[in-house]
């Protein structure tokens, strides 16, 4: 879906054609339901069934909730590193610096109400082929790393997006967002470790390559692509409207 998208995109430079963006328009409502199904069944494939005998029918939100923090913090922190670069100077302004920030702010409240509500509902039922899921994730070093999951990734981040001058502020949206990428790869491995190491927590060579390893292949794509178009859709009809943008 994202390459059709960029094809699309990369499309419309060259030829001008409005009609791409009314396409490309009409297919963003059932790709946005495309996305979320594939995530929700991603989660449960790849995560969920870690644990064969627990279940929740809100897993899938609460990792599409994670995955769109993490989207929008990554978007946020690739933006400043190309104008700390000398690119996209005048098209990328302090408003648009704000949207993110709100996003972010956004997005880290939904996240939480998710994890919320699926703890709220396993805690009050209290059946014990749900709780065991927490149990886990209530011992020892695992306790405190939940603990700090509930601090770092709601807590914080709530009080320092609120205010509207940090979301304004380059650098400070910066830290923020490095801060939520951070929060996210710690919720991923609170997700999987526990349900394989229950004696506490392990964080080995294997974690680490893992995540140099994907992020190394992932940056690399990234930034390959990066280079093979302009940065700016040129012709996109929108764009004009775009640079004009101003919150209120």
């Amino acid at each position: 879906l994202s390459f059709i998208y960029y094809r699309g995109s990369v499309k419309q430079d060259k030829s001008g054609d409005k009609k791409i963006t009314r396409r490309l328009q009409n297919l963003s409502g059932p790709g946005i339901i495309l996305t979320a199904l594939t995530l929700t069944f991603a989660a449960f494939d790849w995560i969920m069934s870690l644990d064969p005998h627990w279940y929740s029918t809100i897993y899938g939100v609460y990792y599409f909730s994670g995955s769109l923090v993490a989207i929008f913090a990554f978007l946020s922190i690739s933006i400043i590193a190309m104008q700390s670069a000398g690119l996209l100077e005048g098209v990328v302004t302090t408003e648009h610096y704000h949207d993110l920030g709100k996003l972010l702010f956004g997005f880290t409240v939904f996240w939480t109400y998710i994890a919320f509500s699926q703890y709220f509902l396993i805690w009050y039922a209290n059946i014990p082929e749900e709780t065991l899921w927490y149990a886990h994730r209530s011992v020892g070093s695992w306790q405190k790393m939940t603990t700090f999951m509930a601090v770092g990734h709601f807590v914080l981040p709530f009080f320092y997006f609120l205010t509207r001058s940090t979301k304004r502020h380059r650098f400070a949206l910066l830290v923020g967002a490095m801060w939520m990428l951070m929060m996210h790869f710690i919720d991923m491995y609170w997700l999987v470790a526990p349900s394989l190491h229950h004696e506490g927590v392990v964080f080995g060579l294997i974690d680490v390559t893992t995540l140099l390893g994907i992020g190394g292949l992932f940056l690399a794509f990234f930034t390959w692509n990066l280079r093979r178009n302009p940065l700016v859709p040129i012709k996109d009809p929108r764009l004009q409207e775009s640079l004009r943008f101003e919150n209120f």
